[in-house]
């Protein structure tokens, strides 16, 4: 939509939310190799920026936790993320951090992607255990609590 004032440029109408978390997918992706049980594989949206990082957190947090307890894995899958600016890297830390003790987290995201250099470029991937693979994620015994 064009606006009135003959500037060309986008305007957005009152009330349209451009930002919307409920499409996001947090299940576990389609043929994704299943961990242990009880632990919880999380599929992240395409894109993670201002818009919705914020309100993956409880999201997130919720899936983490099960009537039975926390999971003792969390495996964030970004492999089909293409955009992730600085409030992804802020999500992953906040994330981190209000893990119920005894969650460890890992993160799944393709070498060359976005995700894995957003990762790099913050310093996260000194503290999160970052895997090529959704197999190895859920199969390594590092050992590191979130």
């Amino acid at each position: 939509m064009v606006d009135g004032s003959g500037s060309g440029r986008p305007s957005v109408e009152a009330g349209t939310d451009v930002c919307q978390v409920s499409d996001v997918p947090l299940v576990p992706p389609p043929g994704a190799p299943c961990g242990p049980p009880g632990h919880t594989v999380l599929e992240l949206p395409a894109e993670i920026d201002f818009c919705n990082a914020m309100e993956l957190l409880p999201l997130v947090l919720e899936a983490a936790c099960s009537d039975d307890g926390p999971a003792p894995l969390l495996v964030l899958d970004l492999t089909g993320t293409v955009f992730m600016d600085s409030q992804g890297a802020r999500l992953l830390d906040e994330l981190r951090h209000r893990l119920p003790a005894g969650v460890r987290l890992r993160v799944v995201a393709t070498p060359e992607g976005v995700p894995s250099r957003v990762l790099e470029l913050s310093g996260l991937r000194r503290d999160i255990p970052v895997h090529d693979s959704l197999a190895e994620a859920l199969g390594s015994g590092d050992g590191v609590a979130a």
